[in-house]
């Protein structure tokens, strides 16, 4: 249960350091509504635990490169960080929280319900008709039968636990690929009057991520925007984009290409936080993607100054509307 710590944002929300992965022992005791002396007794007596699951104790050039990258004024010689996942286990350790018991309910609740789904395998004994795919019958059975199981070996296997997760992971995000990929069929081999009339936002969900940024890009030179850059990749450190507005600000933005159906997350948000306001400093930070932002992420990219430009908007933006903070 400790890789669902998502539960942290649904008991109470927790404030990141600007580097949107960690967050300090006083902003642990914070969270938890304790004193600071509780958590670190509480490290005192679990490090070794804690230090498995992403606590960490800076000091030296390795302290030094942190505050440089976070932007963090302290003159202390050490620094603890806690990773999400290391607060989590706080919460399993914390006697003394009412925060922390809500965090340990939740996870059980979660839990018991998962181990007492009902598991379904059904056999066909008649010819699959056309309406009952076959990558929608493979969808069911890892997602009802294939999933609960991995879930039932983890709780009970110790040696192989590692193994396990990292392939219940695997057999989730081919159950995530095959839902997109049959709601691209469906929308595809619709009956004409029944299909989406096509429009910007069709266009855009038929694009590759890379196709997406490139498609942001032209909106931006667009609007007036120069020295455009596209860097999307696995090492564009947190920024797909990164621009000057016509008037000469500092701008950068993240590009999702997700499905309608999925969200952008409070988690997503302060990522990207971290990456547009302390790594590149910029002045006009958009969030831009084709599906939703959850209230909470809404929430946190208006505090910090974020602009997240959501499905709704992104159409009007690619129809010829400007956003409003280009102008």
């Amino acid at each position: 249960m400790l890789d669902r710590t998502d539960v942290l944002d649904r008991v109470k929300a927790l404030s990141l350091l600007p580097d949107g992965m960690h967050v300090t022992t006083a902003m642990v005791a914070a969270y938890f509504e304790v004193g600071l002396e509780a958590i670190k007794s509480l490290v005192k007596d679990h490090r070794a635990e804690l230090e498995a699951n992403g606590y960490r104790l800076l000091a030296g050039d390795e302290l030094r490169s942190f505050k440089d990258l976070s932007g963090i004024q302290s003159r202390t010689r050490s620094l603890a960080l806690f990773s999400r996942r290391a607060v989590l286990n706080v919460a399993m350790l914390l006697r003394d929280s009412e925060v922390a018991r809500q965090a340990r309910v939740y996870l059980l609740d979660m839990e018991y319900l998962v181990r007492t789904q009902p598991v379904e395998n059904p056999v066909p004994t008649e010819i699959v008709s056309l309406d009952d795919r076959i990558d929608q019958r493979i969808t069911h059975i890892l997602g009802k039968t294939v999933v609960p199981m991995f879930n039932a070996l983890i709780e009970t296997s110790g040696e192989h636990r590692r193994e396990l997760i990292a392939l219940r992971a695997g057999v989730q995000r081919i159950e995530h690929r095959l839902r997109q990929h049959n709601a691209r069929l469906q929308r595809l081999e619709a009956r004409p009057e029944e299909r989406p009339l096509a429009g910007a936002i069709a266009a855009m969900d038929a694009m590759s991520g890379r196709g997406f940024e490139q498609h942001v890009a032209a909106l931006l030179r667009r609007d007036g925007c120069t020295d455009i850059v596209v860097q999307g990749g696995r090492r564009d450190r947190g920024v797909d984009i990164t621009a000057l507005t016509a008037n000469g600000r500092r701008l950068v933005a993240q590009c999702k290409r997700f499905a309608p159906y999925l969200s952008i997350t409070s988690a997503d948000v302060q990522k990207f936080i971290g990456s547009a306001k302390v790594l590149y400093d910029s002045e006009v930070s958009l969030f831009v993607a084709t599906c939703p932002f959850t209230p909470d992420a809404l929430s946190i990219a208006t505090d910090c100054g974020i602009t997240a430009v959501h499905r709704g908007l992104l159409e009007k933006w690619s129809a010829g509307e400007p956003l409003n903070v280009l102008e």
